[in-house]
């Protein structure tokens, strides 16, 4: 577990001395990072799979070519718990190094549609779609706000959130705001 303050305490695993540099100097830089050695370390932060380095058994991020399927599929059959590019940056470093700390699995988007690609479509697409104005009325919804405070967030008139939601509830086939939250949800029309 991370110590005091929330600091997650991280080892780095690089072949080059360069890019091991590089990483370390990132973590150093981060107030909500520390670098570590192996014993105490809490996720393990690595430039490639680590198949060939001896490297402590942590939760491990791993910094790969995402266009290498093979590399991807190695590492999380392998145990790493993220996988994101090696082009990243610093805060996405970050937020999967977090992530991973949290008990979460990283992985690219679309790495993901090459493990899922002969998964039909979740839902059946609408009859109408929802307009951008609608989905944002919807996404409100989905946080729990009233007519008024979605009126207030887009600055529009209560009127027109009402009317809004009679297109939203008819579009979705359903007739409560609840309805509409569990199907905003399962048709992954919001996210949560």
């Amino acid at each position: 577990m991370a110590r005091e303050g929330g600091v997650i305490r991280v080892v780095v695993a690089a072949r080059s001395n360069v890019v091991r540099a590089g990483l370390e100097s990132m973590v150093r830089s981060s107030a909500s990072l520390a670098l570590a050695d192996e014993t105490s370390a809490d996720v393990l932060l690595v430039d490639g799979s680590g198949a060939d380095l001896d490297l402590p058994s942590l939760p491990t991020v791993a910094l790969l070519d995402i266009g290498d399927s093979s590399a991807v599929s190695f590492a999380l059959r392998s145990g790493t718990r993220g996988v994101i590019s090696r082009d990243a940056g610093s805060e996405e470093i970050e937020a999967a190094i977090q992530a991973v700390h949290a008990g979460l699995v990283v992985v690219p988007p679309e790495f993901l549609q090459q493990l899922l690609p002969e998964m039909p479509p979740a839902v059946e697409v609408l009859a109408e779609p929802l307009s951008d104005r609608e989905l944002e009325v919807l996404a409100l919804l989905v946080e729990g706000l009233s007519n008024k405070l979605i009126a207030h967030r887009l600055s529009i008139s209560e009127h027109t959130v009402k009317t809004h939601m009679t297109s939203i509830l008819a579009k979705l086939g359903v007739s409560s705001r609840t309805e509409a939250v569990s199907q905003a949800i399962r048709r992954g029309l919001v996210l949560l």
